[in-house]
């Protein structure tokens, strides 16, 4: 995203902040990085740089003298150190004027995708009688906040997703039928041939997973950890992808079949479960959006984890609801989490988040997963919704 200060600045204002210090050693802080204009790597940095973005008045940027035309491309003027001495003082003149800054920083490390400045920088700061704040939302609003042309380039990669995983189960069906054995790497592999014809790119080939691997919500089948899909099993079937055009974002889904005419009584009320938990999830975020209530990504994640464990399945649901979408499959905005981390960031127009509730047993696994986007008196699923296990023959 190109550097905009005077938005930068209006968000600052309209969170009480004095500023927002950037920070990076050696790539540590590609938050930074990239709001600065440095994640192509064409400029080499292997010394700390700071860049002071005030809520009021022009930025300021700490730089060695070694490496001092790094930010020569953003607005302010540069203060060159060398010695630890001249960084000390240099970093004081940098946040003289400010009561608070906003950082890369989450309390207690709640929020790990935001975490990225280390403790003793953060003490370092502080010693200067500055408070740090967390860059959470800061970040959201510039990392996360998806333009027109990115929920388009996520229309079109989510319509391609749903054709694949409609292709993926007709060919377990045409094999079923035709006795012909079929193995979760075989499908895996047509697969990643349809995203190429689709013109998606992603992180990972997708997950194609049978009955008891079903149950193991990172499985992946590989060349040489894979086997057959059998009659009469589950299959979950995990897709993420996006164009390769830039600033395209991810679409991530997650279906479920049966290879057999009649689901099971037992896989069908634990899908029926997670289906429940997930409309209950987007009913919350649909009536905050139109209400204008602030929503936090916690929250969401309560309303469906609270109607799963009241349906006896609270321990088989081992992670968070949803996860940020953007042009990484696990974006920096929001996460829709009260279980492994308390997100605490709010859920901003313009973001877009996974909703996809799981159980996972021994024997089996089941997740239906869908993408909401959120606009300013409203949220969308993007596509369709899966209500009932799917059979296959």
């Amino acid at each position: 995203m190109p550097f905009d200060l005077s938005a930068i600045q209006d968000a600052l204002r309209k969170d009480g902040l004095d500023g927002w210090l950037l920070y990076d050693f050696h790539g540590s802080n590609p938050i930074a990085r990239r709001i600065a204009g440095l994640s192509d790597g064409t400029k080499l940095t292997t010394r700390r740089w700071y860049y002071l973005i005030p809520a009021e008045g022009a930025p300021r940027a700490l730089v060695h003298a070694i490496e001092r035309d790094r930010l020569d491309h953003l607005p302010g003027d540069n203060i060159r150190y060398a010695s630890h001495g001249q960084l000390d003082a240099g970093l004081r003149t940098l946040v003289a004027g400010c009561d608070n800054v906003a950082m890369e920083y989450s309390p207690g490390c709640a929020i790990p995708y935001v975490s990225r400045v280390d403790a003793g920088t953060v003490d370092a700061v502080r010693a200067l009688g500055v408070d740090v704040r967390s860059s959470g939302d800061l970040v959201q609003r510039f990392e996360a906040v998806w333009s027109d042309a990115a929920l388009a380039s996520h229309r079109t990669a989510s319509a391609a997703l749903y054709d694949i995983k409609d292709r993926a189960f007709a060919m377990v069906t045409d094999r079923m039928r035709d006795g012909t054995p079929v193995t979760e790497f075989e499908v895996q592999d047509a697969m990643a041939g349809w995203f190429g014809d689709a013109a998606l790119v992603s992180d990972s080939r997708p997950v194609v997973a049978a009955q008891e691997n079903a149950g193991d919500p990172h499985y992946l089948p590989t060349a040489q950890r894979h086997r057959v899909i059998g009659r009469d099993e589950v299959l979950l079937l995990d897709l993420w992808g996006k164009l390769k055009s830039p600033g395209a974002v991810y679409a991530d889904i997650t279906w479920v079949g049966y290879t057999g005419p009649t689901v099971p009584t037992r896989y069908a009320d634990a899908f029926a479960v997670i289906r429940n938990g997930r409309d209950a999830a987007v009913a919350f975020v649909c009536e905050a959006a139109e209400t204008g209530r602030a929503l936090h990504g916690w929250e969401v994640d309560r309303v469906a984890r609270d109607h799963i464990t009241e349906a006896g399945y609270g321990d088989q649901f081992l992670h968070r609801t949803g996860h940020s979408l953007g042009e990484e499959v696990h974006g920096n905005g929001v996460h829709l989490d009260d279980f492994e981390t308390h997100d605490d960031r709010r859920l901003l127009p313009g973001t877009a988040v996974t909703v996809e509730p799981g159980v996972y047993f021994e024997d089996f696994g089941v997740r239906t997963e869908i993408n909401l986007h959120v606009s300013e008196h409203s949220a969308t699923v993007t596509g369709p919704r899966q209500t009932e296990i799917r059979a296959l023959i």
